[in-house]
């Protein structure tokens, strides 16, 4: 089973957007495990994941997100269109691909 973690500035908007991933990943039988935190806590939980998105609001981020990760899984700021519209689909697809 793939780890998909979500990183933004509280978890807080962000973790509804993992709720609605998994619904996508359940209705298409994809078996992923998706969690939301803070960008504060990376240090502590990127170890077990297979792909981090970024929260757009913290996509300034990224290149030292790639430095915590010592660039071992892919990293990408997730599109503010569909981070804004709440597109679970599109960025489910999006960390699969990365994670391929």
């Amino acid at each position: 089973m793939k780890k998909i973690l979500l990183v933004c500035n509280a978890g807080m908007s962000t973790s509804i957007l993992v709720q609605k991933m998994k619904k996508v990943a359940e209705q298409k039988g994809i078996e992923v495990t998706i969690e939301a935190i803070p960008s504060t806590d990376l240090s502590q939980f990127w170890q077990s994941s297979d792909v981090i998105l970024i929260g757009p609001q913290i996509g300034f981020m990224k290149d030292s997100i790639k430095e915590t990760v010592e660039n071992k899984i892919p990293v990408e700021v997730i599109n503010m269109v569909d981070y804004g519209r709440m597109n679970a689909d599109k960025v489910l697809a999006l960390a699969i691909d990365l994670i391929k």
